[in-house]
């Protein structure tokens, strides 16, 4: 025998019993926190999940729980508790596009659950939270309209309803605003036929917002400077019967009065048919 080499071999087996003990070591340990929940009832893991949202620092460590609820007891009346709470968490924790999934499941699992309206409600708040400024892309916007008119129009008589108007109105308002934002750029660069399309825009689609006056009063400042004293007249028609104590009234009296003219109809242009529909019930 090489001299050393028993050595050697005792040395190598030493190490390999050590291997195997601190592996034995580590299987004996504790088990998991998703393997422990095995152990439990669907209710016993629900109501884990609810003290951790309640008590936890970070809404989202309570996620865990409700979506093991899930996978462990499918079709256990908790999983269905568990799923709108997903949906929930996730919002609350800015994670909308989980929050929407969740909540599109729970209407696909459970669309005549009580809890329906406010899942609906959920994904329809996904989009509205996330409406950036006016001056970033509006599609979000569109969106949060789609579902909240899905809200209004599918649960109308939900708890949900009124909040769902108001922020339908709000988004609403968000779009028209950004009409005006762009319009009023093109107006100060003096493009003026851009400019008046997008007030046009506002008038005739979202008349009801709080933009509509500062539109009409646009409109009258881009057809005088296009020449069509008309059109601006009958702008400023509009304005003094629907907003005459707008500040805009006054401001677009001022503008006509100084090229000699007043507000009143004239002509048969797309104006002419807006007054005829907005003044006096005219719609045929």
């Amino acid at each position: 025998m090489i001299p050393g080499q028993n050595a050697r071999q005792l040395r190598i087996g030493a190490a390999l019993l050590l291997t195997v003990a601190l592996s034995a070591c580590g299987g004996g340990g504790k088990p998991s926190k998703t393997e422990a929940l095995e152990a439990l009832t669907a209710e016993e893991i629900y109501r884990k999940g609810e003290l951790e949202l309640e008590t936890a620092r970070r809404a989202g460590d309570s996620l865990m729980y409700f979506q093991e609820v899930e996978r462990l007891y499918p079709y256990s009346e908790f999983a269905r508790r568990a799923l709108i709470m997903q949906a929930f968490v996730n919002h609350k924790t800015k994670k909308y596009e989980e929050a929407r999934a969740a909540a599109q499941r729970f209407i696909d699992f459970y669309p005549d659950d009580e809890d329906a309206p406010y899942a609906a409600y959920l994904m329809a708040l996904s989009y509205y939270d996330q409406i950036e400024d006016v001056g970033r892309d509006q599609g979000l916007t569109f969106q949060a309209l789609v579902a909240l008119r899905e809200v209004i129009e599918q649960y109308p008589d939900s708890e949900y309803t009124t909040s769902a108007i108001m922020k339908f109105d709000l988004a609403f308002d968000h779009l028209a605003a950004k009409e005006m934002e762009i319009g009023r750029y093109y107006l100060k660069k003096r493009h003026y036929t851009a400019a008046l399309n997008r007030f046009r825009t506002v008038v005739q689609d979202y008349q009801t917002t709080t933009h509509t006056a500062e539109a009409l009063y646009r409109l009258i400042e881009c057809y005088l400077a296009l020449g069509f004293e008309a059109e601006a007249q009958t702008a400023g028609a509009i304005l003094g019967y629907n907003y005459q104590s707008s500040p805009f009234y006054q401001e677009g009296f001022n503008l006509l009065k100084g090229k000699g003219l007043s507000p009143e109809v004239k002509g048969d242009s797309w104006l002419s048919k807006a007054y005829r529909q907005m003044v006096r019930g005219e719609w045929l």
